[in-house]
């Protein structure tokens, strides 16, 4: 299937193409990207939604209002969120090497990736459980259901639509940071920005970059709109 669509794009290409770029560096620089975003969305969030439920859950009037969790998790959510990403990549360097043995590659750069989406989807999480109308969970708790009953059956499920467009914009901002780990040598078509449109002075390699990027964020957004109005 690869070899398939390499050689339809050089073709497609071969008349006005006359970059050192190949189609197959190409397609190999989109599965790279498609991996970074896959992985590290897989990651962020579960550890997203385990930030934002526990926000949710143990803030001041919640089902489970503890104040020593909620007070020492929100400002570790707040700075990890504050961090610009390129600073952040450079910053777990040593925490990335650990896990992965190695700060170069595309497994290297999920690791800061996740860290990056993470917190930010535990707040979009947040923002959308906190959207459910309060009478539904006064009836879940008159009902007899227990604060995870509450969680799962009542609140997550009415907050559905909210957590899909949520999810669709943390999924657009990965895509614009897999981009920038290509600074450091992550792979995907950020790197290929950098080392053949930068440091080459080739034009066409960023236009192409570029228009993938939005031809991209463009699916992700129309997917995310479809799946939130589905019922």
């Amino acid at each position: 299937m690869r070899d398939l669509i390499v050689q339809w794009l050089t073709s497609l290409t071969a008349p006005f193409w006359k970059s050192a770029l190949s189609m197959d560096q190409f397609v190999t620089a989109l599965q790279e990207t498609f991996h970074m975003v896959f992985f590290a969305m897989l990651f962020g969030c579960i550890w997203g939604f385990i930030q934002g439920i526990t926000l949710v859950a143990t803030r001041p009037g919640g089902i489970l209002p503890n104040r020593a969790i909620y007070h020492g998790l929100n400002p570790i959510v707040n700075a990890l969120r504050s961090l610009p990403f390129i600073i952040l990549l450079i910053a777990v360097i040593p925490l990335t090497k650990f896990l992965v043995g190695t700060s170069i590659g595309t497994w290297a750069a999920i690791v800061p990736l996740t860290i990056y989406v993470g917190p930010y989807i535990g707040r979009l999480v947040e923002t959308s459980l906190l959207e459910v109308n309060e009478g539904i969970i006064e009836s879940a708790q008159a009902m007899g259901a227990t604060p995870l009953q509450i969680i799962f059956k009542f609140i997550l499920p009415e907050a559905r639509s909210s957590l899909i467009l949520n999810l669709t914009t943390a999924t657009i901002s990965l895509i614009g940071a897999t981009a920038m780990a290509g600074a450091v040598g992550a792979g995907g078509i950020g790197d290929l920005a950098i080392s053949y449109g930068y440091q080459r002075f080739d034009t066409s390699v960023v236009i192409l970059t570029v228009i993938v990027l939005l031809i991209l964020v463009q699916i992700v957004q129309m997917l995310g709109e479809w799946l939130a109005k589905l019922r």
